[in-house]
């Protein structure tokens, strides 16, 4: 188990591919490093590895313009025990004021494992009842939630158990990605199944990343929105996702560590970074 003084552990988490998982993941480790907090991820799917290359493309840019981007350590979990995770968590964990956990799009064990020891929760989904069905079910004349579903009755037990052992409380988020510009009849009754869901299980609802090809164009150099100075120009809709970064960093509500909550500096750089 992780050290009570550890880092605040950051896990993503989704037993559904393709919601915006890893690039969530990477745009948050990345605003973290950006503000000079130590952050360490794992990637804990080693047949994609999205986070990990990722972050390795950010790397060869760095080094390919010879310029300085912040960047969070990071490393790919192939291990074939829970005892090696434990091991990876506690030397990834020395030193870092953040630790991120990118887990996979299927129901794996490692995934779980990392959900019990996270601080901070977040599921993304896309903003449809097919990626809803994963939390709970809803009626089909009314959108009316009916009952959990297998998922979140596991992440509400390990909620329940990390309370138990440690007395820490999981802030568990969904995070709406892919969330459509105008809004639609859709939207709105994903939006009222997921607020009548909250209710019950007690997770929190954030919006997150917008359906825009950016996110994906950057993925080859590593850069990310965060990357002033950069990218060029910004266009209109670049300038739009950068707002979302911001509103979505800052809805995570993650603590600043202790020793650099009262630093000016830190503040100014996340302004600027953020």
């Amino acid at each position: 188990m992780r050290r009570a003084a550890g880092p605040h552990v950051i896990v993503f988490a989704n037993e559904k591919g393709g919601t915006g998982k890893s690039t969530s993941a990477v745009h948050v480790a990345v605003a973290l490093a950006s503000q000079g907090y130590r952050v360490a991820g794992i990637d804990l799917d080693p047949r994609q590895r999205t986070f990990y290359r990722y972050l390795e493309n950010r790397d060869a840019t760095a080094q390919r313009r010879g310029i300085d981007l912040p960047t969070p350590a990071y490393e790919v979990f192939t291990g074939d025990t829970l005892g090696e995770l434990e091991q990876m968590v506690e030397r990834m964990s020395d030193g870092a004021d953040y630790l991120i956990a990118d887990t996979p799009g299927r129901d794996d064990r490692f995934a779980r494992h990392m959900a019990t020891l996270a601080n901070t929760l977040v599921t993304p989904m896309n903003d449809s009842f097919v990626d809803f069905d994963l939390v709970g079910q809803v009626d089909p004349d009314t959108f009316k939630v009916k009952k959990l579903s297998f998922y979140a009755e596991l992440i509400w037990e390990a909620r329940k158990a990390r309370a138990k052992s440690d007395g820490v409380t999981i802030d568990w988020v969904l995070m709406r990605n892919r969330l459509q510009h105008i809004e639609a009849r859709n939207m709105r009754r994903v939006g009222a199944a997921l607020t009548e869901l909250a209710k019950r299980v007690g997770f929190r609802v954030l919006p997150g990343l917008g359906e825009r090809v950016v996110y994906r164009e950057l993925f080859p150099s590593g850069l990310t929105l965060l990357d002033k100075g950069m990218l060029g120009e910004l266009g209109v809709s670049h300038i739009a996702a950068r707002q979302e970064l911001r509103e979505m960093v800052a809805g995570l509500q993650l603590p600043r560590p202790r020793a650099e909550s009262a630093s000016a500096g830190r503040d100014q750089a996340l302004a600027e970074a953020v």
